[in-house]
């Protein structure tokens, strides 16, 4: 062919494999797009407001989210009773975990009486925290919502006395956050029971409840329907009690320490050793009801529960009632798709 001939053939030939490849292109783009979306924004910015060291499940729901590298903590508030003294537990859970970059926020302070933890921070002085520690953890949860640049997640999975004072403080938090929440009580109640039951994260400081679901953020809760289904036992529970990581050694360490307490308070004239074989008995062998470790689970996915998107309200008496008419539309974890399915997800987020 002469070359004058073969020059239109090559340019049809460029022009068509251009026009393909712009084709492809502008197919791609939404994808490459929200790739670019979500390398820009990152991980979820997290606060994490728990009651730890009244029930053991909170020591396991930190954990938990300690090692769900998803979640950018930006901070840990203590709630309810002797805040002071859980901020010591915290800080040395986040020291074990090399995680002195997140700030502690010291909770409205209830009382100054101890906990079931004390004996695992007993000679640990919180002054020398090498991170930061808000006096005013209440402040802390407001300039850390206002000031951020994307919607940060609240995970409350205590009584709500911290995020009742935040809202009457400065009500715009709301604007600025979602909250995600261990409270109350749908269709199931404790134990699995077929009769709802007054949520004690509900029941306890009850006006701070009822402020939290009032407030015009987007909410998602996990009940009792589903968080107080949650045990580990047998292998499951075996590969966390015998593992070497730190932070799994830090949570057994505090899971036989909250169980001693109460055996020693009781009986004071065993020993030690004594104390310890009782305690071992139930921690050598299963958790107990780990319900917080779902608030931490429904901010990283909702894959293996059924949620309802329900009106709801908190009553005086502490229930969490279903109101057509005057009821906050809250996204419920109501039911298990498939539970062992956590159970299995959950041990491997702890040896992480």
């Amino acid at each position: 062919m002469h070359l004058m001939t073969r020059a239109p053939y090559r340019l049809r030939t460029i022009c068509l494999w251009a026009f393909v490849m712009l084709v492809v292109m502008l197919a791609l783009t939404p994808a490459w797009a929200g790739q670019g979306r979500r390398e820009r924004g990152g991980r979820t910015p997290v606060i994490f407001d728990t009651d730890i060291c009244d029930d053991i499940d909170d020591t396991w729901a930190l954990v938990m989210l300690l090692n769900s590298p998803e979640l950018d903590v930006k901070l840990v508030t203590t709630a309810v009773g002797n805040t002071e003294l859980k901020a010591k537990t915290v800080a040395r859970i986040l020291e074990i975990a090399g995680r002195t970059d997140i700030p502690i926020g010291i909770g409205v302070k209830h009382s100054d009486g101890g906990n079931r933890q004390d004996a695992w921070v007993a000679g640990y002085d919180l002054g020398k925290y090498p991170g930061t520690i808000h006096r005013d953890g209440v402040q802390a949860i407001i300039d850390t919502i206002m000031k951020s640049e994307r919607r940060i997640t609240l995970i409350a999975v205590g009584p709500l006395p911290n995020i009742g004072a935040a809202l009457d403080k400065e009500p715009g938090i709301a604007e600025k956050a979602r909250f995600i929440g261990m409270h109350g009580s749908i269709y199931k109640g404790y134990g699995g029971s077929d009769t709802p039951s007054a949520e004690y994260n509900v029941k306890a400081h009850n006006k701070d409840c009822q402020k939290v679901f009032t407030a015009s953020w987007p909410m998602t809760i996990t009940p009792l329907d589903t968080c107080g289904l949650v045990h580990l036992t047998g292998q499951k529970y075996q590969q966390v009690l015998k593992s070497d990581r730190p932070l799994a050694r830090a949570l057994m360490e505090n899971y036989l320490a909250w169980q001693k307490q109460p055996i020693a308070a009781r009986n004071k004239d065993l020993s030690d050793a004594e104390v310890e074989k009782q305690a071992r008995a139930t921690t050598d062998q299963r958790s107990s009801t780990l319900f917080d470790t779902v608030g931490i689970y429904l901010a990283l996915s909702t894959d293996l529960v059924e949620m309802e998107r329900l009106p709801l309200v908190v009553t005086d008496d502490g229930f969490t009632r279903i109101d057509r008419e005057k009821g906050k539309p809250v996204r419920c974890a109501v039911r298990w798709k498939d539970l062992g399915a956590y159970e299995d997800y959950l041990v491997e987020r702890l040896l992480r």
